[in-house]
């Protein structure tokens, strides 16, 4: 028996070359999505928009992603994962070509929803080919390189696209590393073995219609909270229903078309069809705990990335560098904790670490929420995020892989479906959230600051109209005032206001998150048990 079960394991030894592409697939989707905080201070000075404007991008990459990853799904095991995953990764190389040339923001948006777009069939891809080239022991090892890939993209992507942004003076040079990692590749898929796609396969057209719009209303209501109001409409809204913001008015829509998609899908297995995704991998409340916790992570990992750069491009007026040093504590623990946390996973449970990385991220944004400054790279802030890159690092491993093996094995790509959905959506919601909060508590700090203040004549304040203020740098207030009737001392002090307000906005903000993040604890004592060794070959008749 041992002689059999040794030849065995010695036969499904395959090359890592191949995987070595699949590792490189996920480097690809997480640098292109690491790089974009870096790149914010370069496109809001390059196209003259507002950081809101050129963060639509982070969160168009991630709506094209949750509301496709389910149709993906299923374009894969119907086309043949292998030709449909070099199609997708040449249109992400296609996506980098228009982040190099793109002459407006909105061709930087449009960019990224192609990547995105590509990213909803690369990321089932990946687990599904791991499936299919791997088994045994070496599947486990590929399955856990995926989450470490991520973890070194992010500390890569701020290093390097830092570096790069700063000695050659633009963002835009970052991104020929995207596409020469796409090309690289593309020439490894050939080294992939072969399946052949099931033509039989139909895709719920009703159901991907469903959450398709449903995911894209979510964002769009979340990502425009503060331009167009959070309850009453401002004069940015595209329209108003009674005064009412359309803002919540389509998050409230997509909810409901979310709820139409549950209704709809179960509907459908009662009579026997085939459903766009198996909604009995969300049966038992581990499971739901487990894509709960995703969301938190993941929203909670994007809200940070999305402040930081922001704090220290947009309002410090620094350099992308110093952007990639200020948040290299956190990606680099990130990284170094989503690797060795795998070897925690026989000495202690998933809720046992789940409960604990989730203490840790909230214990540090309370901790950062005190004692953060204008300066990032004081010791207490750097301790903040270091003990925040512990809890983030074990989390992300963690959530990813309980959720792949936690079902059944024919559900495997029903499981990876929910997956990127929830991932995506939450990266999406998290930016969008984290920048509607911040700009509102802004606002109101300005306002009740002016307000109460009794040096500033009032014309010179609705002037300046500070109540609709944005995050922008001393410097670029002081340009703003200067076309006004302000002295040099009420400058100053309109600039003192606008300093204190920004500190205040981001020390409730990240004690907002820090409540977020709260909620999750419990939960977490709910997450399923890790089974190594459990993704299904997704072509079991080529054996």
């Amino acid at each position: 028996m041992t002689t059999t079960a040794t030849a065995t394991d010695q036969e499904q030894r395959n090359s890592w070359v191949p995987m070595f592409g699949l590792f490189l697939g996920q480097v690809l989707m997480s640098f292109n999505v690491a790089l974009l905080p870096v790149s914010l201070g370069g496109m809001v000075a390059e196209f003259g928009v507002a950081p809101t404007v050129a963060s639509t991008a982070i969160v168009v990459y991630g709506l094209a992603v949750a509301a496709l990853v389910m149709v993906g799904a299923k374009i894969g095991q119907r086309v043949g994962w292998v030709l449909i995953f070099r199609i997708v990764v040449a249109i992400f190389a296609i996506s980098s070509v228009l982040m190099l040339v793109g002459p407006t923001v909105w061709w930087i948006i449009g960019a990224q929803a192609l990547a995105g777009a590509s990213a909803a069939i690369i990321v089932p891809s990946l687990v599904a080919l791991i499936a299919e080239n791997y088994h045994g022991r070496q599947q486990a090892t590929a399955i856990g390189s995926l989450g470490s890939a991520r973890a070194l993209s992010g500390v890569s992507a701020f290093l390097i696209g830092g570096a790069l942004g700063t000695l050659l003076g633009g963002w835009r040079p970052a991104f020929f590393i995207v596409l020469g990692v796409a090309l690289a590749v593309f020439l490894l898929s050939f080294r992939l073995r072969s399946d052949k796609g099931n033509p039989g396969i139909k895709i719920d057209v009703v159901a991907a219609i469903l959450i398709g719009l449903a995911v894209v209303l979510l964002t769009f209501g979340f990502n425009n909270l503060n331009a167009w109001g959070l309850l009453q409409a401002r004069e940015g809204a595209p329209f108003d229903v009674g005064g009412l913001s359309p803002a919540p008015l389509l998050i409230v829509a997509g909810i409901v078309l979310g709820q139409a998609f549950f209704l709809w899908t179960r509907r459908r297995t009662k009579k026997g069809k085939v459903p766009l995704v198996s909604l009995s991998v969300l049966a038992r409340p581990s499971e739901r705990a487990a894509v709960y916790a995703m969301f938190i992570v993941v929203a909670l990992e994007a809200a940070l990335n999305f402040t930081v750069p922001l704090y220290i491009q947009i309002v410090q007026g620094r350099t992308p560098f110093d952007t990639s040093l200020a948040m290299m504590p956190f990606n680099l623990t990130v990284f170094v904790t989503a690797t060795l946390v795998v070897r925690f996973y026989t000495r202690f449970s998933s809720k046992a670490i789940g409960v604990f990385g989730f203490i840790l991220t909230t214990a540090a944004l309370v901790w950062l929420s005190f004692v953060v400054t204008n300066n990032w790279e004081t010791l207490p802030t750097i301790l903040g995020l270091f003990v925040f890159g512990v809890g983030q690092g074990a989390l992300v491993t963690l959530v990813f892989n309980v959720l792949v093996t936690a079902a059944p094995k024919e559900l495997a790509g029903d499981v990876g479906s929910i997956r990127g959905t929830t991932q995506n959506l939450a990266s999406a919601v998290g930016t969008a959230v984290a920048g509607a909060l911040l700009v509102t508590i802004l606002s109101i700090n300005i306002g009740r600051a002016v307000t109460e203040n009794v040096y500033l004549p009032p014309e010179l304040t609705d002037e300046v109209s500070l109540e609709n203020a944005n995050f922008v740098s001393n410097d670029a207030l002081r340009e703003l005032l200067a076309g006004t009737d302000a002295t040099e001392s009420q400058v100053e002090e309109f600039v003192s206001i606008n300093e204190e307000s920004r500190l205040a906005a981001l020390r409730l903000g990240l004690l907002i998150l820090a409540g977020v993040s709260a909620l999750a604890i419990i939960p977490a004592a709910r997450l399923p048990k890790f089974r190594p060794e459990e993704i299904p070959d997704p072509s079991p008749e080529d054996e």
